[in-house]
């Protein structure tokens, strides 16, 4: 049975990085438009990895499996896992190329009933300098072929790296997001407990038995936002024993 694997911190090329001074946390946007879509390593190549979670039908926990670089999956007759760059499913606004997530259908676990949540995310450290900003995650959507009992969110994680606990998870339903393209936001202000933590923004889905669970992602937009005074904020917590 696959075992967790340690919380690892990839660094990568940010397309469109814009650095800021002092600060560990960078922005990033990428409207996949200047990624190859013929090639599986592209998403990879670009800061993207991919982590699974699995429980039985009755929510039960089971193991986890990651991180990976994701896939560029479909391509050259890749059998789909996580995720893919799509090709011709945009409007004007997102252009030719998007992002596709879906399950991970490679696990074979979905043939037993049990539940398979597929995580898609880029990751950054927070640090010292980043206590007391406030960063804000935009995207658009639209609906692929999520089917049956299938679930989608976006998200905006921070993860402790010495128990892997969540100490955030800020999410948006994904799951009745519409047939047509539509824009979402996320925010998270920084506060000093989550100095040295992970903190990552992206997809997930939950599936089982081969059930379609495709959404479509484009436009995705992470950016420093207004600051907000340590004093003044409220800090919501999610903890869970896994990502």
């Amino acid at each position: 049975m696959p075992t967790r694997a340690t919380t690892i911190f990839a660094a990568a090329v940010l397309i469109c990085l814009i650095p800021v001074a002092g600060l560990a946390i960078q922005p990033y946007s990428q409207d996949f438009e200047s990624l190859f879509a013929d090639d599986s390593y592209a998403l990879g190549a670009d800061g993207w990895l991919v982590w699974g979670n699995v429980s039985t039908a009755e929510g039960t926990y089971l193991y986890s499996y990651g991180p990976f670089e994701a896939p560029n999956a479909g391509v050259g007759g890749t059998p789909d896992a996580f995720c893919a760059i799509a090709v011709g499913e945009g409007g004007p606004p997102q252009g030719s190329q998007v992002l596709v997530v879906y399950s991970d259908y490679q696990n074979s676990d979905h043939f037993f009933g049990n539940l398979i949540e597929s995580n898609v995310y880029r990751e950054q450290i927070i640090g010292p300098a980043d206590i007391g900003t406030t960063w804000v995650f935009n995207f658009d959507a639209k609906l692929g072929n999520l089917e049956g009992s299938s679930t989608a969110l976006a998200f905006i994680k921070t993860v402790d790296p010495v128990d892997g606990t969540l100490s955030n998870f800020i999410t948006v339903d994904m799951t009745s997001t519409p047939i047509t393209w539509s824009s979402y936001s996320l925010s998270i202000a920084i506060d000093p407990s989550l100095e040295g933590h992970l903190l990552q923004i992206g997809f997930l889905n939950t599936a089982t038995n081969f059930e379609g669970s495709g959404i479509f992602y484009d436009n995705i937009d992470f950016h420093l936002g207004d600051p907000v005074r340590v004093d003044q904020a409220t800090w919501g917590r999610v903890k869970s024993l896994y990502r």
